[in-house]
């Protein structure tokens, strides 16, 4: 059994491991988003640090990959659009969802009048124009393929930005509620060009005050800011974190308030703490095993051959992903709190089906019947890089035990969060085990990482058939037709796998009750903009946001 089989293996290229214990709670999980201040006593004023799980990388939403980066960047710079508690696309600095012209191929969006960054820089229609070239057109974009075929960006006036498509693009408005959709002064952007992320100035209730690699990053109320009447905070400060024991202390001694990607191992200790309150969500996103199939000379470049039996052998790919036994997995490593995953798809979403929910079974004997097919030898050897966090690496170890009942050695290299975002990018690994926080429309988690040539496609995998089911999905609004797509994708991922999806997590936050308006959405991101410390004497119970397990 692989339970039993996780003790007695461990990763050979590390010195110490993390035991895997078994556990028994079945309990089922209630999501806890938190809630606005509201009429909540609150006073203004007041720094709060939170605890980040890992370092976010360059603060620039044109190239960064990070979802850390995401949780910074959403207090000091907002979007055309936003997602609500439902999920629901709504303006920020947009005054309305897109009109979309009948053919599709023409996309109005008005914007806001009278707003201004936090360098008093106007924002109009051509600030808005300047950082969506540059989010399509940067080379170094990440942004490219979440925006479509575009033809050309227009502001033919202060008021309104319109968007002409080669072909009509579904997902737009979803694109534009991330990091697609942030704005960046267009002063700022002349002035510090590729080093923009070193000096972010956009609209929103914060701005940047300083970061200190591998320490801290801090931002401060704007008062510029048009909604700054309803920021209370002074100041912000993210303290980076990566050890899930060391945030778990934090919080209970109150040196900070609050702390993302609490580690299934600590919460169920923490929630009993008096003083800490839980946020809860399930999660649009996914983590998963990228294998290299192409990904020669860096993401984005024309895929090159990989003479190894898992990158040219879809059977190896095949053998590797039946030799997963992703629930037992899951239960055990996560304390039941995640869920396994098997597709791109989340399955609370209206685009799941049965297709994209179907999960191929863990079969260690077909595994290794493919791997005999394909004629390699066993036990294979392939190399895994994965994050250094010991959850990561927990689960690593059990997968590696997992995967040699197929037939596989699984050897485990742990790198720094940041130096593996530059891994996959490069194409400098075999397999990386990595997660997506996730996007509300499919788009984002699917043609980003599986479109040929795509900038997010780090394996380097093609297939035209794969590029015209995500293309054709991409240029329909109906939804049954999308689900549809969708799911053949999925039936065609299972058969190739250049992703073998493992698990899906839920987004666990952990607050301090002396802070009211934290909230945290299914888009994984930790929202503070709008957050206050409580009046003394307000307890817990005046946050409606307090969930409890059911």
């Amino acid at each position: 059994m692989v339970i039993a089989a996780v003790a007695a293996l461990t990763a050979t290229v590390l010195t110490s491991c993390v035991p895997v214990q078994s556990v028994t709670n079945t309990a089922r999980h209630t999501d806890a988003y938190g809630t606005p201040v509201g009429d909540q006593p609150v006073r203004a004023g007041g720094s709060l640090t939170m605890g980040l799980s890992a370092e976010p990388d360059r603060l620039d939403p044109t190239t960064s990959s990070s979802l850390y980066t995401r949780y910074v960047m959403s207090s000091m710079c907002e979007k055309l659009y936003d997602l609500d508690s439902e999920g629901t696309i709504v303006p920020q600095l947009a005054t309305a969802l897109p009109d979309v012209s009948a053919d599709g191929l023409t996309v109005t969006i008005p914007v806001r009048t009278g707003a201004v960054f936090a360098d008093g820089t106007r924002f109009d229609a051509a600030a808005v124009r300047t950082s969506l070239l540059r989010h399509f057109s940067l080379p170094t974009s990440q942004r490219t393929p979440e925006m479509g075929q575009i033809r050309s960006i227009e502001a033919p006036d202060a008021r309104q930005v319109v968007i002409r498509y080669k072909r009509p693009f579904a997902p737009i408005a979803a694109a534009l509620a991330d990091r697609a959709g942030m704005i960046m002064s267009p002063k700022a952007l002349a002035a510090e060009g590729d080093d923009f992320g070193d000096k972010p100035v956009c609209v929103g209730p914060f701005k940047f005050v300083e970061r200190v690699p591998q320490t801290s990053i801090t931002v401060e109320r704007d008062p510029r800011y048009y909604d700054a009447r309803d920021i209370r905070l002074d100041k912000i400060t993210y303290r980076i974190m990566p050890d899930a024991n060391i945030r778990a202390a934090n919080l209970r001694s109150g040196d900070i308030q609050v702390a993302d990607t609490i580690s299934p191992q600590d919460v169920d200790a923490l929630v009993k703490e008096p003083e800490l309150r839980l946020l809860q969500s399930g999660s649009l996103g996914y983590s998963g095993v990228t294998i290299n199939t192409g990904n020669v000379d860096g993401v984005g470049t024309a895929a090159k051959r990989i003479d190894t039996p898992i990158a040219s052998d879809a059977r190896v790919r095949a053998a590797f992903a039946a030799s997963i036994d992703r629930k037992t997995l899951v239960n055990t490593v996560f304390n039941n709190w995640f869920e396994p995953a098997c597709s791109p798809i989340a399955p609370q979403t209206v685009y799941a089906s049965a297709a994209s929910n179907a999960c191929p079974a863990f079969d260690p004997e077909r595994a290794r019947r493919l791997l005999a097919e394909a004629g390699v030898k066993t036990p294979y050897r392939v190399t895994l890089q994965v994050s250094n966090s010991q959850d990561q690496i927990r689960y690593a170890q059990a997968l590696q035990a997992s995967v040699a009942e197929g037939g596989f050695d699984l050897r485990i290299v742990p790198v720094e969060y940041s130096t593996l975002l530059d891994v996959e990018k490069r194409g400098t690994f075999e397999l990386l085990l990595l997660g997506w926080s996730g996007r509300i429309d499919p788009d984002g988690n699917t043609s980003r990482f599986l479109a040929t040539g795509s900038a997010g496609n780090y394996g380097g995998f093609s297939s035209k058939t794969l590029d015209d089911l995500l293309a054709r999905a991409s240029r329909t609004t109906d939804t049954k037709e999308r689900t549809a797509l969708y799911g053949r994708a999925v039936t065609l991922l299972q058969r190739q796998n250049p992703l073998v999806y493992t698990y899906r997590q839920r987004n666990l936050t952990v607050a301090s009750t002396s802070v009211a308006g934290v909230r945290v959405y299914t888009d994984g991101v930790v929202r503070l903009s709008e957050a206050a410390f409580r009046t003394a004497g307000a307890g817990a119970n005046a946050d409606a946001g307090t969930g409890k397990e059911g």
